[in-house]
């Protein structure tokens, strides 16, 4: 039986996932691997408006998975823990299986 601490727990970590779950938002955690971004950084790396990236990067600052840091107007966003990029790395892994399973039944 799930107890009201485990549920809690799972609604967290769903909060986690879904800050994640949109395509440019796993492009910059991606990005985010090689060290601390400016928004401006971040939205040409993505091809997306800033305002557009300012809207993932709240979502995600929201649940954990990046941080800031600022200097003078500048603010700088990095990722909080390093490990989220196993899970996408994980997931990465789901794909190649599903895809390698699919062209066996294809094939």
């Amino acid at each position: 039986m799930i107890t009201g601490r485990d549920k809690k727990r799972y609604e967290r970590q769903a909060e986690v996932v879904q800050a994640l779950a949109h395509p440019i938002r796993i492009a910059i955690a991606d990005l985010l691997q090689g060290g601390e971004r400016c928004v401006c950084d971040i939205a040409e790396h993505v091809d997306a408006e800033r305002s557009n990236v300012s809207r993932h990067l709240s979502i995600m600052l929201k649940a954990g998975v990046v941080q800031t840091r600022r200097e003078g107007v500048m603010i700088f966003y990095q990722l909080r823990t390093p490990c989220i990029l196993n899970f996408l790395a994980c997931a990465s892994d789901v794909l190649k299986h599903n895809l390698d399973e699919e062209a066996r039944t294809l094939a």
